[in-house]
């Protein structure tokens, strides 16, 4: 088909009719595919002379000025397009009404359709033909599942996406605010060609499928860039995949963003100002500290400094900011990658780990030489951070001396602004309240999310951390050279100190998250 001009007109909305009532022509819909009406926002429903379907094709949209995705349906479509506004609500409904575009819907679309190959068979992945899944992978219909699986993610701002085999059924979840939800699941006969799918994607090796992989896509979702990591594991009923969601643009990745007070936000931009020395953030796997270290990084970037870091893998590119990924098969780590930094001239320094003795030694006397230096530790809370340098061999006196502020954190799920309303606090959480916590909370009361449209019935939307933030002061300095460096002695040298489980305390006085989420997420660290 020769495509026609991708002209547009103006967008229009008849105010006599609401867009709910908008009936899709399946021939309108059919000249462009699912996966492109999601990724444009952009529904055909008709044409302009309905008994004409060479006239202007009409499509919804819910932002009508956006003009590269209707060049791009009238480009797909071959034909030239009149826009639409409607609301995302309504949006919804008519791809639904124009597609079933939903992975749910194809997926047991798909399950009552096609005649499924015999289960024991695709169960032994060596019965099945490679160049028989790849041609499944590449069906239509197939490829359109796919893609919805990973576009509703996005637009759930999920972080992971889990797709797990087992004996009689095939598992997709999407991680949202650290839960992980159970989705509607594709048919099991459809498992290889699925991961072999999302294989291609990522230019990983579909042939290989008894050792780990790792692959990357890169896609474009309501014209923003979405990066997505794939990994793949072997296991005794065929490959799990996961794929980690990187949607920089979708973050906002700003100090007051990842859940700071005001006070503890003074002080960690007091850290980002200083001219050398070492800042460290401390958590769990998964606690958030690279988000904390990267919104760091971009309140500090200026044009005049030169900043680099070397991370383990890059998960969000950041402007004006080098980026170096650790490769150990190359020879790159942590500590060789460190060393090579320091004789590119750079002021700041973000080193993702400090894993060992070496890169602890280097680190520390980069800091000592006049660069500022961020980095991470697995620590319980924030003081403990100084006995794991010691423990890495670094002398005390130079912990002492180039130690300027460290951050301990958790995650924790945000009430849903939609749907939170006060509710007396149960008697089961009451009792692990001290009395100053207690008195926090007006009536013992807290807000907990009921649940809605907007937060999935869930209660909560977003997630925020919890902090512990410690400025590294001269009595702290002094007992670090002597030697009193336990936690209780350390704590003692500090005033006025707010632990983490207090600032989420505090935070679910003030209605942002609820005491569940504080006191699971707190639960390794003692009470103020």
């Amino acid at each position: 088909m020769t495509a026609a001009p991708t002209t547009t007109t103006p967008a229009t909305q008849s105010p006599g009719a609401a867009p709910t009532s908008i009936k899709v022509d399946p021939r309108a819909a059919a000249l462009v595919t699912a996966e492109a009406a999601v990724r444009l926002r952009a529904v055909p429903f008709g044409f302009e002379r309905p008994d004409d379907p060479s006239s202007r094709l009409l499509i919804a949209m819910v932002d009508t000025s956006d003009l590269a995705a209707a060049d791009e349906v009238a480009l797909l479509a071959g034909l030239p397009v009149k826009r639409q506004g409607v609301s995302p609500n309504d949006f919804d409904q008519l791809l639904r009404s124009a597609f079933g575009a939903t992975a749910a819907q194809m997926a047991m679309r798909l399950a009552g359709g096609a005649e499924a190959p015999d289960q024991d068979a695709l169960a032994n992945l060596e019965a099945v033909d490679a160049a028989d899944v790849q041609r499944m992978a590449e069906q239509p219909t197939l490829i359109n599942l796919v893609n919805l699986i990973i576009l509703e993610a996005i637009k759930e701002r999920a972080s992971d996406i889990h797709v797990e085999p087992f004996e009689r059924a095939l598992s997709v979840k999407y991680r949202i605010d650290g839960s992980l939800r159970p989705q509607t699941s594709p048919p099991k006969h459809l498992q290889a060609a699925i991961t072999s799918r999302v294989k291609i994607m990522a230019g990983m090796n579909i042939a290989e499928r008894y050792v780990p992989q790792d692959g990357h896509i890169t896609l474009r979702f309501e014209g923003r860039k979405v990066d997505i990591r794939v990994s793949t594991v072997p296991t005794i009923y065929g490959e799990s995949v996961v794929m980690r969601i990187l949607d920089k643009e979708a973050m906002n990745l700003t100090l007051e963003s990842v859940g700071l007070r005001a006070e503890d936000r003074a002080k960690v931009e007091r850290f980002i100002d200083l001219p050398h020395g070492m800042v460290l953030v401390t958590g769990p796997t998964g606690s958030g500290k690279t988000t904390t270290l990267y919104a760091a990084l971009s309140k500090l970037y200026d044009p005049s400094l030169k900043i680099i870091t070397i991370e383990d893998p890059v998960e969000y590119e950041l402007n004006g900011v080098n980026q170096i990924p650790v490769n150990p098969d190359r020879g790159l780590t942590f500590a060789s990658g460190l060393r090579s930094i320091l004789r590119q001239d750079p002021d700041v320094v973000m080193v993702g780990e400090i894993r060992d003795s070496e890169t602890a030694d280097i680190a520390v006397r980069a800091a000592l030489t006049g660069h500022l230096i961020f980095s991470t530790l697995h620590t319980n809370d924030a003081v403990s951070a100084v006995g794991r340098l010691l423990d890495m061999d670094v002398e005390p006196f130079l912990v002492a001396s180039v130690l300027e502020g460290i951050l301990a954190q958790r995650l924790g799920r945000r009430v849903c602004r939609h749907c939170r309303t006060p509710q007396p606090i149960p008697e089961t959480l009451l009792h692990r309240l001290t009395e100053r916590e207690r008195a926090m909370f007006p009536g013992l009361q807290q807000q907990v999310g009921r649940g809605c449209e907007v937060c999935n019935n869930s209660g909560y939307k977003g997630r925020m951390g919890f902090f512990e933030v410690v400025s590294v002061s001269g009595p702290m300095r002094q007992a670090i050279t002597d030697g009193r460096t336990s936690s209780r002695e350390l704590l003692a040298t500090l005033q006025g100190h707010v632990t983490m489980r207090m600032d989420g305390v505090i935070k679910a006085a003030a209605g942002e998250t609820t005491l569940d989420e504080v006191l699971r997420s707190t639960q390794d660290v003692e009470a103020s």
